[in-house]
């Protein structure tokens, strides 16, 4: 039997560096409305929801013809909202794409997921790209993270890791996480029952609580050129970015 595939797309005004975040204009359209198209561009996904605890973004999506789960506003991790959305669907595998990823592309959630539609043992993977500036590495709202030689997730952290300089000329890749994130169903509702680890608390990293209890992430590297927003910052530099991305034409020219 097939395994059925679910994207869930959290999403919250009250973020601390960017508030109202979601509902943010990018190209004539708001963000979180580019990752929604996007994800269900991804002809591996069954169904995109978006997972939120804000009137506004619900009523906006479903203006949209998004399908909207209601979640508590009690949720410090985007993880923990994911899993609860979880709970409410019928999904083998659970990709999480954060809201604050509006490059994302329908290839980039399909080579996320493709580790497990292989090896039955991989409960979590995540999405990487290979940091190309030392700007970017040494930006804390940039996760950075440093893997084995099973392509494994060793640390994650805010801070510059490994502790080299991100050059050029330097043969040591330096990688960041892309937030796209299957879970296996099961694994999701695990990690949910967690309490909060040290390390996660301490760099604000919800994967750590995962390497906190001894348990592994796959990661899987892209070569898609992508950034998140965090910042008004941010939000300038994606906009330059798409305004020539061909997807934007499969869900409309922008206003």
């Amino acid at each position: 039997m097939q395994d059925r595939l679910v994207a869930v797309i959290p999403a919250r005004m009250s973020s601390s560096r960017f508030p109202g975040k979601p509902l943010a204009p990018l190209l004539g359209r708001p963000m979180i409305e580019h990752v929604l198209r996007r994800a269900e561009m991804c002809s591996h996904l069954d169904a995109v929801y978006v997972a939120t605890c804000d009137e506004e973004i619900k009523n906006v999506v479903e203006e949209l013809g998004g399908r909207v789960i209601m979640t508590s506003a009690a949720h410090e991790r985007a993880t923990d909202r994911v899993a609860e959305a979880a709970t409410q669907i019928e999904a083998d595998i659970v990709v999480m794409i954060q809201g604050d990823e509006p490059m994302t592309t329908p290839a980039m959630v399909a080579a996320a997921v493709i580790p497990m539609l292989e090896d039955p043992s991989v409960a979590c993977v995540n999405l990487v790209r290979q940091i190309g500036s030392r700007q970017d590495s040494l930006d804390p709202n940039t996760i950075k993270v440093v893997m084995n030689v099973n392509h494994e997730a060793l640390y994650f952290s805010r801070a510059p890791i490994p502790a080299i300089q991100c050059t050029d000329g330097n043969d040591v890749p330096v990688f960041k996480q892309i937030c796209v994130i299957p879970f296996r169903t099961e694994f999701l509702r695990l990690f949910a029952q967690w309490p909060q680890t040290p390390l996660e608390r301490a760099e604000s990293i919800d994967m750590l609580r995962i390497l906190e209890h001894g348990e592994r992430v796959r990661l899987v590297e892209t070569t898609v050129e992508t950034h998140a927003v965090d910042t008004h910052e941010d939000l300038n530099r994606v906009e330059t970015l798409m305004r020539r991305d061909p997807l934007l034409c499969r869900y409309g020219e922008a206003v």
